[in-house]
């Protein structure tokens, strides 16, 4: 059986890694007020209800945990679970959106803030709550599988295949170590859909020419998961899983009317 798996990730503008959280490319002198949604990802919030308004098909939302640190967005992710109900699952992004494989190799400090991260998430969105883990930035290396094993997830879903991006495994690494690695922590790995090695999915569906070979590719995803098979089959290695993203700030694109380039036969009208 092979199925699609639709994620959104819920960063904000001030989560960016020139804003935050890595070594080279985080040039800013504020992270912004933690409390603070940007007027974009406002917007984004809105973008996003009238689109799962348009139909019945489930979504992960991977969320970075100071995000709810923001009254309004924790007020927010309690009406879409509350309107949504199983449609909505929700993993871990992060306590912060700090690129662990950029920095040197910091094993407490990892297994620091994933536990700290799993709690708060847990408290504020209780059975929608889903041991399953993203990478800030797709920033994982060889050295963080044991840590998320040890700190209770199932599923990491970090991997962008492409080498375009291999500087993301970490000094020395490539995809190949991080999948090994991965697969001896006993965890199931959800890699990233690639074309031609390209990425197709995040800040490449903006980006052009691979916002071109993005389009191409997800006109050819498989059929999404049902709300029922969302609920536990990324963590199912008998699921042939095919993982797309983007992010929440993405609907506030076109004055909140963007919508993921996915067709309309395959999101489900009546789930």
């Amino acid at each position: 059986m092979h199925r699609t798996w639709l994620t959104i990730d819920c960063d904000d503008i001030r989560h960016v890694p020139i804003n935050q959280g890595h070594p080279t490319r985080s040039n800013s002198k504020t992270e912004g007020r933690k409390e603070q949604l940007s007027q974009q990802f406002r917007s984004g919030m809105l973008g996003f209800d009238k689109w799962m308004d348009a139909h019945q098909s489930p979504i992960t939302l991977f969320i970075i945990a100071d995000m709810f640190e923001s009254k309004v967005f924790s007020e927010w992710i309690d009406s879409i679970i509350t309107k949504f109900g199983n449609r909505i699952t929700v993993g871990c992004h992060g306590l912060t959106h700090r690129s662990w494989s950029a920095w040197p190799e910091d094993i407490s400090g990892f297994s620091t803030a994933l536990t700290q991260a799993s709690e708060i998430i847990q408290q504020n969105v209780g059975d929608n709550w889903r041991p399953w883990f993203r990478a800030p930035g797709g920033y994982i290396a060889p050295w963080m599988a044991k840590v998320i094993a040890e700190t209770g997830f199932t599923v990491d879903t970090s991997i962008n295949p492409s080498w375009l991006v291999k500087k993301k495994s970490g000094k020395g690494n490539n995809w190949n170590k991080v999948r090994q690695s991965i697969e001896e922590s006993g965890v199931i790995e959800r890699e990233w859909l690639n074309k031609w090695s390209l990425p197709v999915n995040g800040p490449a569906l903006s980006m052009f020419p691979l916002s071109v070979v993005s389009k191409l590719a997800w006109r050819k995803i498989p059929q999404i998961l049902s709300v029922k098979e969302a609920l536990e089959s990324p963590e199912n290695p008998s699921f042939n899983i095919t993982t797309v993203y983007w992010h929440i700030l993405d609907h506030s694109r076109k004055n909140g009317n963007w919508r993921p380039p996915i067709s309309k036969h395959i999101l489900s009208l009546d789930n």
